[in-house]
């Protein structure tokens, strides 16, 4: 909370004693019926007006103090929200990028923003009802027995059944209900993105929402788990509601006991009506209460699952860290896999990278080529070997300066929602309008900017403009080009540009690696003839290696990829 610390405790305050001043009318009216029984109906106006007065007075404060009390407890909640969402992207934007590989973007957002939003929610509106939920039942308990014991102990019947139908079916019941809530709504949020992103594919195949079945699926396990936990508290709270609410029904028999047993019915029937206005005091604080109760465990699992969410493992950083004078790479050994995964992605690899040269990985989909690219700038730290950077350990070199040496460019463009100048000037915040524009000739960018009206400045996507997949890959060339950095991953760099990108984006290959140290990942094989040496991979493990031509007489895993790769180019569509 900062420096608004004090207003969540001023806060509770100003509520309790507006709870207090809201059952000071219903004394004084009390008191008002007093004056006119004891007078034969003909109560003295001097006597009488100043009470409703006060009475009124009492309630306009009460409910000033509610109000006050609110904009304290909303103060405070606003700051705890704004400092959860900073203090939470702080840790997430120190993570490591392999959190970013096992967190999706939604999920990420619904844990940060949602959960804040309930904390805030909780300070704000069932804290300050705490302190009166807390202070207004023994007030009326203590009222109500000062003014007749006995009818205290009428009212106590319904109260005390009603807690115990409410303590029978709470169990842990609420705890466990919350949980699943939440995970359903993480659930139901991801899938939703998902399916969002997805819809121009459903559209074009004239598809349903149920294509989608993964989120299909979470709206239902949502609607059954909600609908089974309402079912469950169906009889409970329609019984407790009776209960609680059936004060009249224990305070009427025992009114009649009383007067016949004292001989005085107008004083019996004068408590009777204090304790009609009282008691239903005890029912607003007990739902107050179950209301609290139900939100501090929705506030707890919402922290609970933002710690857990900023709770992954960060890097360790070594205590002596040394520098990097050589851009070479070696693989030792190396072994990796992922978190819960029950086989190794990268299983005893080895293999160097001569500084300056240019090494190419090739093989089926999902046998481990963007795995070993990712543990050059230490998206994972490896199970087993090492990975070394000119003979340093990346668990030795200090992140960001690993960092600053390695540019990766991925299969993905990662474009923002802002100029095409900001989104290039991403690799070298401090560059000069001159390298600037030197890294948009390089990558091949001249064309793409001067057919834009505002050049540089051009926005892109929401009120911006849009470009193609090759146009885009382009850009991200231009930025690792303006980084300048000696050490170069490549994803897939080519794939989505067609044909007349893909011949520009090879250029710009070319001059973005020269005098580098590359690792380059592709299934277009013509992208990849000129590497110093090609890595197949297959399963984790380098399953041959050697240059183009070297690899194509071997006639083996690569020899296949080769003719397949050139059928497919040579594929046409011809009438019979």
């Amino acid at each position: 909370m900062g420096n608004r610390r004090a207003l969540l405790p001023l806060s509770m305050a100003a509520s309790a004693v507006s709870a207090l001043a809201g059952m000071l009318p219903y004394i004084l009216i009390w008191v008002i019926v007093r004056e006119l029984f004891g007078n034969g109906g003909a109560a003295l106006p001097e006597r009488i007006i100043p009470l409703a007065w006060w009475a009124a007075g009492a309630a306009v404060a009460s409910i000033i103090l509610y109000f006050a009390a609110l904009t304290c407890s909303h103060l405070a909640a606003f700051r705890v929200e704004s400092n959860m969402r900073r203090e939470a992207m702080r840790r997430i934007v120190g993570m490591p990028l392999g959190f970013f590989d096992v967190n999706t973007g939604g999920r990420i957002r619904k844990i940060i923003d949602d959960n804040a939003g309930i904390t805030h929610s909780f300070l704000a509106h069932q804290m300050p009802d705490l302190a009166a939920g807390i202070l207004t039942p023994f007030v009326a308990i203590a009222l109500i027995f000062a003014f007749n014991w006995q009818l205290g102990l009428a009212c106590m019947i319904p109260l005390v059944a009603a807690m115990a139908i409410m303590a029978a079916s709470m169990g842990g019941k609420s705890k466990q209900f919350m949980s699943l809530y939440m995970s359903s709504l993480e659930d139901m949020n991801t899938e939703a993105v998902e399916y969002v992103r997805g819809i121009p594919v459903v559209k074009v195949f004239q598809q349903t929402i149920y294509s989608f079945k993964n989120f299909h699926k979470s709206i239902m396990n949502y609607k059954e788990m909600v609908f089974r936990y309402s079912q469950q508290w169906e009889k409970p709270m329609s019984a407790y509601t009776a209960v609680i609410n059936g004060f009249v029904f224990a305070l009427a028999p025992a009114t009649v006991l009383l007067a016949g047993s004292t001989g005085n019915p107008a004083a019996a029937l004068l408590d009777f009506l204090l304790f009609v206005l009282i008691t239903p005091v005890f029912s607003q604080s007990i739902m107050k209460s179950m209301y609290l109760q139900q939100a501090m465990g929705q506030a707890t699992e919402a922290l609970d699952r933002l710690d857990r969410l900023t709770d992954f493992a960060p890097l360790p950083v070594a205590a002596a860290v040394r520098p990097v004078e050589r851009f070479d790479i070696r693989f030792d050994n190396v072994s990796f896999r992922y978190p819960e995964a029950a086989e190794n992605a990268v299983d005893g690899v080895s293999f160097i990278i001569p500084q300056g040269k240019t090494v190419a990985l090739v093989g089926a989909s999902g046998s481990g080529k963007t795995t070993i690219a990712r543990l050059i700038p230490r998206f994972w730290e490896v199970t087993g070997g090492r990975v070394m950077v000119g003979g340093v350990d990346v668990r030795d070199i200090e992140p960001k300066t690993l960092m600053k040496r390695v540019s990766f460019v991925f299969q993905h463009t990662g474009l923002f929602k802002t100029t095409l100048l900001e989104n290039i000037r991403y690799g070298n915040p401090d560059a000069t309008p001159e390298e600037v524009e030197r890294a948009v000739d390089m990558a091949q960018c001249r064309g793409i900017i001067d057919r834009l009206p505002l050049g540089l400045n051009t926005r892109i996507g929401g009120e911006g403009t849009y470009l193609s997949g090759g146009e885009q890959q382009r850009i991200i060339l231009a930025r690792a080009i303006l980084k300048d950095a000696p050490i170069v991953a490549l994803d897939e760099a080519t794939a989505f540009a067609d044909p007349e990108n893909e011949h520009a984006i090879r250029e710009t290959l070319r001059r973005l690696m020269k005098g580098k140290t590359a690792l380059m990942i592709a299934h277009r094989l013509t992208s990849i003839t000129d590497a110093d040496n090609i890595l197949v991979i297959d399963r984790g493990r380098i399953a041959e290696q050697g240059t183009h031509s070297e690899l194509v007489a071997q006639k083996g895993i690569y020899h296949n990829l080769w003719n397949e790769y050139r059928q497919s180019v040579r594929w046409t569509v011809n009438r019979p």
